[in-house]
């Protein structure tokens, strides 16, 4: 059973890992998109147009690589995940279907619109149809967000005889406390990964001295939309999201921040330290004492309860991974706001497109936000264990008992596989897209 539940978690988190490279950047593109055409609009600028169409391009690609990835993974409910789909399906499938029907179909139709429509429809319709596309990916991320934050802190539910769950108050499912910062702090983190992406193609322009027009034009644009939505993440919508873990889930906040035993005053906040699962404590800890009452609870001497006051099946499973998840996003987010701040700065002197260290530092730093938005999901995911719905339904009840190890396996090295030779297939597409770049070919 032991095997079972390790190959079915290792082959969910695979594929919805490598899944969510997609989405994070459709949504945050999204909006980028809309805002280029708005542009267009008002000033009749070609290049803005030009701008709008050639990152629609990148989104298609995206769009089109994350319904592939996101197909076999919702089969993954009813199969390596029987169980929870019987007990919870009355609820989860209520929002998941509607993510489907109202906002996947919403943004797909408008999509090829977009791409294909422009001539037909005029610059108007146009433009409508580009906000359609932002508005049903973003509604995509609220349906998606519902499910987990009803799996994250369950409301509106009723537990039957049999174990199954059923759905009491439907709109408690859209009032969640958990689902609205929740659903903003994803969607700013799409944001910026979407900055960065676009920072960094204006970035390559600029040092290859291609379509200069064009590299500048992704460069302002990305480092004010990065700049403004990295620090949205980190307040109010991070702190927000942090709050909500400490008063729904404090075990599981106590085990991200480290606290391994409660503190008579105030506690502090690590900046670096590594868990001692054996002795219960963190190794090399560097910390300031106080912070993490007062950023929590407006309090410097508030107590927050440590690991020690929790029984061991409450703890989440795996700590460590927990502890470093989110440590490495908060890291990447610092970094972030760090460099999109002295990129503005740079922006503000007229001494950005002229600095090729900052040039190149944009231009690699690309992975960092996928990486930062990966280990964000970890973290709220492994916070959640030993749980599938907090508190009341276990991961290892949740799993389908007639679907051996061995199988598991062996379609998780399939998926491997496949999902390597899509991954190289969608950077050889989006390679070839900004080759091309957004400036229209004449012959």
């Amino acid at each position: 059973m032991e095997d079972m539940l390790f190959y079915d978690r290792l082959q969910f988190a695979f594929t919805i890992t490598f899944h969510y490279i997609f989405p994070q950047l459709t949504m945050g593109l999204s909006l980028l998109i809309v805002y280029f055409k708005w542009k267009y609009l008002r000033f009749s600028i070609e290049k803005h147009n030009n701008a709008a169409k050639f990152l629609m391009k990148i989104f298609a690609i995206n769009f089109t690589m994350g319904v592939v990835t996101g197909i076999p993974m919702e089969f993954q409910f009813g199969t390596n995940w029987a169980k929870f789909s019987e007990l919870t399906g009355g609820i989860i499938g209520q929002t998941l279907a509607m993510e489907g029907m109202f906002s996947f179909f919403l943004e797909s139709s408008f999509l090829a619109l977009f791409i294909f429509g422009e001539k037909l429809m005029g610059q108007k319709l146009h433009f409508l149809t580009g906000f359609l596309v932002f508005l049903g990916s973003w509604i995509s991320g609220w349906f998606i967000l519902a499910t987990n934050a009803w799996m994250q802190h369950p409301v509106g539910h009723e537990v039957l005889e049999n174990g199954r769950f059923v759905l009491e108050n439907f709109s408690a499912l859209f009032s969640n406390p958990w689902l609205l910062p929740a659903f903003l702090h994803n969607q700013l983190a799409s944001v910026v990964t979407s900055s960065f992406v676009v920072a960094s193609i204006g970035a390559f322009y600029l040092l290859i001295n291609k379509q200069p027009e064009y590299g500048k034009l992704f460069l302002k644009t990305g480092v004010i939309f990065g700049f403004v939505s990295s620090v949205l993440l980190a307040f109010p919508t991070g702190d927000w999201n942090a709050k909500n873990v400490a008063k729904y889930q404090p075990a599981a906040f106590a085990a991200m921040e480290g606290i391994f035993e409660s503190e008579d005053a105030g506690a502090e906040i690590v900046l670096i330290g590594q868990p001692n699962m054996v002795e219960k404590k963190l190794d090399n800890k560097i910390a300031i004492p106080n912070i993490l009452s007062f950023l929590t609870y407006q309090d410097w001497d508030k107590q927050i309860p440590g690991m020690d006051q929790f029984k061991k099946e409450e703890l989440p499973s795996n700590i460590p991974a927990l502890y470093y998840s989110y440590h490495i996003m908060v890291g990447l987010g610092t970094i972030f706001i760090g460099v999109m701040a002295l990129s503005v700065f740079f922006l503000w002197r007229n001494r950005l497109y002229r600095s090729k260290p900052l040039l190149w530092t944009l231009m690699f730093l690309v992975p960092f936000p996928y990486i930062a938005n990966i280990t964000g999901w970890y973290t709220a995911e492994l916070g959640r264990q030993p749980y599938l719905v907090y508190g009341l339904l276990k991961t290892s009840d949740g799993i389908s008992p007639t679907v051996s190890s061995g199988n598991t396996l062996f379609t998780l090295l399939g998926f491997v596989a496949l999902y390597m030779l899509l991954g190289l297939l969608f950077l050889v597409l989006v390679a070839k897209t900004i080759k091309v770049g957004p400036k229209p070919q004449t012959h």
